[in-house]
């Protein structure tokens, strides 16, 4: 009792009057006070009471919800796109996600001021295929690598078409001389 400075486990006088009792203090260096308040003792005794509060008496703190600008740009990315094409890898410490470029390059866009905001999600998508990020619309089948030359299909679809026919050109003849 005599570490604690609380006066929740005991009063200045208790405290004194035990440290009187077991020779810590002698009794011709006891405070002025003591003897006073051992002729006169308080009508109440002073103990620590703790406050009682009730749970219902509390104020229940209502926490203001805290959104950002760019949270309406994720939402709007979210709803449209999805989660993306890549996941993300937290192992790098430098990653960015789509989603972040996205409210990045959107933010550049902003400030330039040029288009206005019906617009500007729309040429932020546009600005991110430019530097070859892909965004896949939900529900939208998937896209395939577009930079294949066109002209590179056509001439696979002849070659196909071409193997296809001589293909059945070479099981006729082989039926022929079979028969």
């Amino acid at each position: 009792m005599a570490g604690s400075r609380l006066e929740r486990f005991g009063t200045v006088f208790t405290r004194v009057r035990d440290l009187i009792r077991s020779g810590v203090i002698k009794p011709k260096e006891k405070p002025l006070w003591y003897d006073v308040y051992e002729t006169f003792p308080p009508k109440r005794p002073p103990l620590h009471v703790k406050p009682v509060t009730s749970l219902s008496a509390k104020k229940q703190g209502i926490v203001p919800e805290i959104f950002y600008s760019e949270d309406k740009i994720r939402t709007g990315f979210y709803e449209q796109y999805g989660r993306g094409l890549r996941f993300l890898d937290l192992s790098k410490s430098n990653f960015v996600s789509t989603c972040q470029r996205f409210v990045d390059k959107y933010r550049e866009l902003k400030s330039h001021g040029m288009l206005d905001n019906s617009s500007l999600f729309e040429e932020t998508a546009k600005a991110l295929l430019k530097e070859g990020i892909i965004l896949r619309r939900r529900g939208a089948p998937p896209v395939l690598a577009e930079s294949r030359d066109p002209v590179l299909d056509l001439k696979l679809i002849d070659m196909l078409a071409e193997q296809q026919s001589a293909g059945t050109d070479t099981t006729k003849t082989t039926e022929d001389k079979t028969s």
